[in-house]
């Protein structure tokens, strides 16, 4: 199990079972059963894939009688979009000067074929 918030919540996240499962669960609170639905898999799979989730913070299960509803908590999901967001501002600059670079040479190309035009 990774040490880290953050660790954690990316290995629990590069699942796309977990991943649609999060989704499902981002409309409200929903039990095992119904979280399962969608999913080929057997419960035993569901519930192991339910752990990881929550172990990284990104559920809670409760227990009404015999329901054990689930429900999305979406803190470490802040933590990953912070982490985003730092690269975004790094592949923003680079994209700026790639932009200022192609203008640069989109217009030294039409200057030099109004050269050969003359």
């Amino acid at each position: 199990m990774p040490a880290d918030r953050l660790s954690a919540t990316l290995a629990a996240l590069a699942d796309p079972t977990r991943r649609a499962i999060l989704k499902k669960l981002s409309r409200g609170e929903k039990s095992v059963t119904q979280l399962a639905a969608p999913f080929q898999l057997t419960m035993p799979a569901i519930s192991k894939h339910l752990k990881v989730l929550e172990r990284a913070g990104l559920i809670v299960r409760g227990r009404d009688a015999q329901r054990r509803p689930c429900r999305l908590q979406a803190a470490p999901l802040r933590d990953v979009s912070d982490w985003v967001a730092s690269y975004r501002q790094f592949w923003d600059s680079r994209l700026d000067r790639l932009e200022a670079y192609l203008q640069k040479a989109q217009a030294s190309k039409g200057r030099s074929h109004g050269r050969k035009g003359k």
